[in-house]
């Protein structure tokens, strides 16, 4: 029996010749952690994924520690760049104290201003480290034992002069030494009041205290694939930008589905927002803090921190002026009320979820294999459920199903019978977006891997351990156990816009309405664009009379095909069903429809309605992807940075309800194809003209098309070698 998976233990199972033995390993780590490395994980030198072995591949000082102070680092600056803080309030918030002067310490210390100043060093002995930590601005306290800790100062005490001083700090990071494992010193003192002496290989940890022209003023909030978009392509110097989200990074989420299994690391598929920013040529700011009010009567954003209650201070709040605001917040998950399923199951929208989802599956088969589990509970435990057949679901599905096959399953030989994926979905068919084709051939793969697939199942109940399914088929309610569940069935709106859309009156509404130019309807200098805004477009027999009356300047009451010339691409251009209704007819052009009636004969406004009659059926909203939203986002900075020119010489088409024309053509959806990866290497793809591949060769073309999608070579660098890495080395199981 060997109690820790650290260095002692970890060397002692590598070294040993267990053929002789029967060795059992217990730990709450199912790693080992190269911990000299630790302070490099602290700042984003090294990754935490790095460092550790699973220990089932070999037959964590933590580095959960590592991880925590480097979120802590970036919450400590975002905290300190908020609106409202003194300069006293700000120093003390980037003030980092370290309490331990030994190699720990020191190189964390040293660590800690290479990220902050960039700035490398090689001296090794101690006098050369002090005075480089002088040179470099790092106070070094010699002589001072630390004799209280509390949430904004460190007590020291001096020694040559005996003297208390207070240091204030927003951060402390304890590395003085180690104490002893509690566990183990209640062993010694059973052992010892017993005359014995015992060895036992369980690692110590840590022993630690608990221009003179007025710019426009750009708001933008959110940082997903609409408010990124916008950033990158906005050129303008004439405004002043400020972004706020509560994230401080944008996250290319088509890649979530392989994070949660460890084929993409999570680190890679996210970009710094603040890296976009520092490369903009005009005043560009970024806020960590989430929007709750927008007042429109005021031109202000209310915002409050996200930062960690540990930092202390409590929630700040503050406000962001704007002349003009770019709502691009994205939406949330969408339970339809079900009971249950915001405590018991897992979503995939953010990064978190994914990483969450990762950690989970883990300890499905970790507490499955203890031998105290009953076959029908270990039954439970490994059976994954997935609700909603849509991509994201789907590609979950499968990216799990090889996750088992090809790597846990190697890991847990006898677990693997006992593993079961079924998936959820309320409608008739999954991918029910795609073309047939796919979905009877994810079907038909999914029974070949499988993969359970019930279809007709809506999910009215979730609790911690069943899923209650009411099946159309036959009107019965099913109970289902599981032992994880994430629910993947589509997006709502998040509380901030609800309250906003009930503010400027569009109450009966799922999400925002705009116009084809983005603006939120009612609001002139308010764009909402992504997955919290769809374009209500305005319909062709609203304005049946008006089009017929603007080509109808003599007033004749009726017109001749000839008539239309001026204005047929001002119709299609502001009309866009309309071009969607001549391809369904295989017309060549508006002018076809025209005639298709009576050849040259003229037309009165009653036949003009009856032609055009059935163009609206044609109206669609956009899907809700990062396609649409990098679109939108791309539409609307070239339209601030055309606003002068377009405001001159407006370029859009004419204005049937007024004078004049539009300054900007309406935005426009190019579709650019979709994919479904389905696992085993496969992916299905819909492309431009209806063209539809699926196999192993899709799969390539899906891994050339997602690394040029990524936004920087730092994201296609790393995942294309997290690619790499997982088919030379397999996926990691390491539970961080």
């Amino acid at each position: 029996m060997v109690l820790g998976t650290r260095w002692a233990g970890t060397s002692f199972l590598k070294d040993m010749d267990i053929s002789s033995y029967d060795v059992e390993a217990v730990s709450p780590r199912n790693y080992f952690a190269f911990t000299p490395l630790l302070p490099s994980v602290t700042c984003g030198t090294v990754e935490a994924r790095s460092v550790v072995e699973p220990v089932r591949n070999i037959i964590k000082k933590e580095v959960e520690d590592a991880q925590k102070i480097r979120r802590t680092v970036i919450d400590c600056f975002e905290k300190a760049v908020l609106l409202g803080l003194s300069e006293e309030e700000r120093r003390t918030n980037l003030h980092f104290v370290i309490v331990g002067g030994g190699p720990t310490g020191v190189e964390f210390a040293a660590e800690l201003h290479d990220f902050v100043h960039e700035d490398w060093f090689d001296e090794r002995i101690s006098c050369f480290a002090e005075q480089k930590f002088q040179r470099d601005g790092i106070d070094v306290l010699t002589g001072c034992r630390v004799v209280s800790v509390s949430e904004h100062s460190v007590n020291m005490k001096v020694k040559s002069t005996g003297e208390y001083v207070v240091v204030p700090h927003w951060m402390v990071v304890w590395s003085t030494g180690v104490g002893t494992h509690p566990f183990v010193r209640d062993f010694m003192e059973k052992i010892t009041s017993g005359g014995g002496l015992a060895a036992v290989c369980h690692t110590a940890y840590a022993d630690a205290g608990q221009d003179d022209i007025k710019k426009k003023k750009v708001v933008v909030l959110g940082t997903g694939w609409a408010g990124t978009s916008f950033l990158k392509n906005l050129k303008d110097p004439s405004y002043s930008v400020q972004v706020v989200s509560p994230r401080n990074y944008f996250a290319f989420t088509p890649l979530l589905p392989s994070v949660t299994c460890g084929t993409v690391e999570a680190r890679s598929i996210v970009e710094p927002i603040r890296n976009m920013v520092k490369k903009k040529n005009f005043d560009a700011d970024f806020k960590e803090a989430e929007c709750y009010k927008i007042d429109t009567v005021n031109k202000k954003v209310h915002c409050k921190t996200t930062q960690p209650n540990h930092l202390g201070g409590g929630i700040e709040e503050f406000t962001v002026d704007y002349d003009y605001l770019v709502i691009a917040m994205g939406a949330q998950a969408n339970t339809f009320n079900t009971p249950g399923v915001v405590d018991n199951a897992h979503f995939l929208k953010e990064v978190e979820d994914a990483q969450r989802i990762r950690r989970t599956v883990i300890d499905c088969f970790e507490r499955a294999n203890l031998p105290s589990i009953s076959e029908e509970e270990r039954k439970r435990i490994l059976h994954f459920v997935v609700v909603g057949g849509g991509p994201a679901g789907v590609e979950f599905a499968a990216e799990l199903h090889d996750f088992v096959k090809e790597d846990l399953a190697k890991l847990y030989p006898a677990l693997k019978q006992y593993v079961r994926i079924t998936l959820l979905e309320a409608g008739d068919n999954i991918l029910n977006m795609f073309d047939k084709r796919i979905t009877a051939f994810a079907e038909e793969k999914f029974a070949r891997d499988g993969i359970q697939l019930k279809t007709g199942s809506m999910v009215v109940k979730v609790t911690d351990r069943d899923i209650s399914t009411k099946e159309r088929s036959t009107g019965q309610t099913v109970t289902i156990p599981y032992g994880m569940c994430v629910w993947a069935t589509g997006i709502g709106s998040r509380p901030v816009v609800m309250d906003f859309m009930k503010q400027i009156g569009q109450t009966n509404r799922r999400v925002l309405a705009t116009d084809e130019w983005l603006r939120v309807e009612g609001c002139n200098e308010i764009y909402a664009l992504g997955d919290c805004a769809t374009i209500n477009q305005r319909s062709v027999m609203e304005d049946i009379g008006i089009i017929f009356s603007k080509a109808d300047k003599n007033n004749s009451g009726t017109l001749r095909v000839d008539d239309f010339k001026e204005v047929i691409h001002d119709i299609c251009e502001r009309y866009p069903q309309v071009d969607l209704y001549l391809k369904k007819k295989q017309l060549k052009n508006f002018n076809a429809l025209l005639k298709n009636s009576e050849e040259d004969a003229e037309i009165n406004i009653k036949k003009f309605k009856t032609l055009l009659a059935e163009v609206d059926s044609q109206m669609k909203n956009l899907p809700a992807t990062a396609q649409v939203a990098a679109q939108q986002g791309s539409y609307l900075a070239d339209c601030f940075n055309r606003m002068k020119i377009c405001e001159a010489n407006p370029e859009g088409p004419m204005r049937f309800r007024g004078i004049g024309r539009h300054r900007f053509h309406p935005f426009r959806y190019r579709h650019l194809g979709q994919f479904a990866p389905l696992g085993g290497e496969q992916t299905a793809a819909q492309l431009p003209g209806d063209w539809v591949s699926i196999g192993h060769s899709t799969q390539w073309l899906w891994y050339s098309v997602y690394a040029s999608k990524l936004v920087s070579w730092r994201t296609r660098v790393l995942v294309v070698s997290d690619w790499v890495r997982r088919f030379t080395f397999g996926r990691d199981s390491s539970r961080i």
